[in-house]
């Protein structure tokens, strides 16, 4: 059977067939971040107060301050009450003046927004204020329960049924429920289509990445998870305007919907993973992709490869047994579990806290997406210069150190506090890029989309923790961050445990992934140092 990487390099590693694959993979992450940024903006709230036009019916020339002053209570910093107002009476305008109301009550009548900001978000629309203002982070948590679970069923479906169905599916889900989302009736109608987004959101990003690593050579490999993010903080940048210029939420959501509909209609010329497909071992299936792709590239394949191409191979055995058997593979999954769950953690944490660093939303949200381009731009050469190894450890430890910062600056300090956290976020999506390329080399090909389901479905429960997190600032400012950093910080030590996996061919059974991995890593570098076709070389550690 011939090996997978050496059929890549003989039809092309990276030629106009993978970058097709890649761009037609990588281009929904423009649109992904829609959804998630939808959380920060569709949920906005600039404040509100009770509805008391009861007293215009005696009063109709009363201007809004004498409205507000005489039937809604102040607190005690002098504001008027947001969820109080004084109880309606049945008096005559002069005798309210000259007796005042004392009699409080809750917003019976309803509340009238604050739309200075936003002609209408969910809060607006569904009322989510005051008693019903922790729905607001439910909506948030359910978003993200979605999300895990759209990970946790379509990434061990990958396995069974093809990388291919794993990603075309959810994108044709999520185009039809982000349009209906857009006509919810009330809050529960959104929830229900949001949880869908979610699992399509889920089941799509678990399996892109995975699917075009597996077409690309092992120099370009990192390209498939670095251009998904870098399109991904695009992205943020475009659902920044698109919010900044149109203010109504419902609209702003078939305008997201709108491009998705595109991509669920191309999406089903993406072709299978052929190295999925020899693992299945459906090799004429394989065979005819090869001799596609070779086509495309202008390559000629050498006889004595397709020759092996017909060969079968043994399938062996995946899912979650095949991860949990082997002491290694068990050891580097829990390992860069850890890290990806401690930068998922920082990242939400950060990104719904948006509105809270004393600068304009829209301009910090702009900003925290156009810094995600540089970030997986450097990524792209941080991978191939020092590793996947070093570049791991290096963005959770120094990102969490620099989100421990965020603690010494006084608070009224907005511009610099909303610096270190842009650089925090920086890095904490840096070293998401590492862990996306990072387990698809750690695993076999039997099991890798298992491990990447499993390993995404945890990192979403870490971002449906993040809300809960944030909610730690009632008992003191200080605690979330020191969560969420402390988290990061021991993920980086973590790291320590991992090979390294740069310019190695991905591992095509387990045996391979525990310990012929560093053999090949041997061959690599043994072989310019042979010298008149001498067997004694250089011994190398790794």
């Amino acid at each position: 059977m011939a090996d997978f990487g050496e059929i890549l390099e003989a039809i092309g590693d990276f030629g106009l067939f993978q970058k097709l694959i890649l761009f037609g993979l990588c281009f929904p992450n423009t649109l992904l971040p829609f959804h998630l940024t939808s959380l920060i903006f569709n949920q906005g709230n600039e404040g509100q107060r009770c509805n008391t036009d009861w007293i215009l019916t005696v009063g109709p020339d009363l201007t809004l301050e004498e409205q507000l002053n005489l039937t809604v209570p102040r607190q005690q910093d002098g504001s008027f009450s947001t969820c109080h107002m004084f109880t309606p009476v049945d008096w005559d305008l002069s005798a309210i003046r000259e007796n005042g109301l004392n009699e409080t009550t809750t917003c019976i009548n309803g509340y009238v927004h604050d739309l200075s900001v936003y002609k209408s978000t969910i809060v607006s629309d569904f009322d989510l204020v005051c008693d019903k203002a922790n729905l607001v982070g439910l909506a948030q948590t359910v978003f993200m329960a979605g999300i895990l679970v759209g990970s946790l069923l379509f990434g061990p479906f990958a396995e069974s049924i093809g990388r291919q169905r794993a990603t075309q599916v959810p994108v044709v889900i999520m185009a039809i429920f982000t349009l209906v989302t857009g006509f919810s009736p009330n809050l529960y109608f959104y929830m229900v289509s949001q949880f869908i987004v979610g699992v399509s959101y889920g089941g799509f990003r678990v399996n892109c990445i995975v699917l075009a690593t597996e077409w690309i050579g092992k120099n370009k490999r990192a390209y498939a998870s670095c251009l998904t993010q870098i399109l991904a903080g695009v992205g943020q940048c475009i659902q920044a305007g698109i919010v900044y210029f149109n203010r109504d939420w419902r609209i702003a959501q078939f305008i997201m919907g709108s491009p998705i509909v595109l991509v669920a209609v191309y999406i089903w010329f993406i072709p299978e993973s052929a190295r999925w497909l020899l693992d299945r071992g459906k090799t004429e299936q394989a065979r005819q992709l090869v001799l596609k792709a070779a086509a495309i590239n202008k390559r000629t394949i050498p006889d004595r490869l397709l020759e092996k191409l017909k060969e079968g191979k043994a399938v062996e055995r995946g899912g979650i047994r095949a991860l949990l058997a082997s002491s290694v593979l068990k050891k580097y999954f829990f390992s860069i579990l850890v890290g990806w769950c401690a930068l998922n953690l920082a990242y939400y944490c950060l990104s719904l806290n948006v509105g809270k660093y004393g600068l304009n939303i829209f301009l910090t949200q702009f900003v925290f997406g156009i810094t995600e381009v540089p970030a997986h731009i450097i990524c792209i050469w941080l991978l191939e210069a020092v590793g996947r190894k070093a570049s791991l450890i290096a963005t959770l430890l120094v990102g969490g150190f620099i989100c421990l910062l965020t603690l010494i600056v006084p608070q009224d300090e907005a511009i610099a506090v909303t610096a270190l956290a842009t650089v925090g976020r920086f890095l904490m999506n840096g070293a998401g890029t590492v862990c996306n390329i990072y387990v698809q080399e750690l695993f076999p090909t039997s099991i890798r989309q298992t491990a990447t389901g499993l390993g995404a479905t945890a990192t979403r429960v870490a971002g449906m923790l993040a809300p809960v997190v944030n909610l730690l600032v009632i008992y003191h400012w200080t605690i979330p961050t020191l969560v969420f950093s402390s988290f990061a910080l021991a993920g980086g030590a973590l790291g320590f445990l991992l090979p390294e996996t740069r310019r190695i061919e991905l591992p095509d059974s387990t045996e391979e992934a525990e310990g012929k991995r560093n053999m090949k890593v041997m061959k690599t570098i043994e072989a310019p140092n042979m010298v008149d076709g001498s067997q004694n070389c250089i011994a190398t550690k790794l």
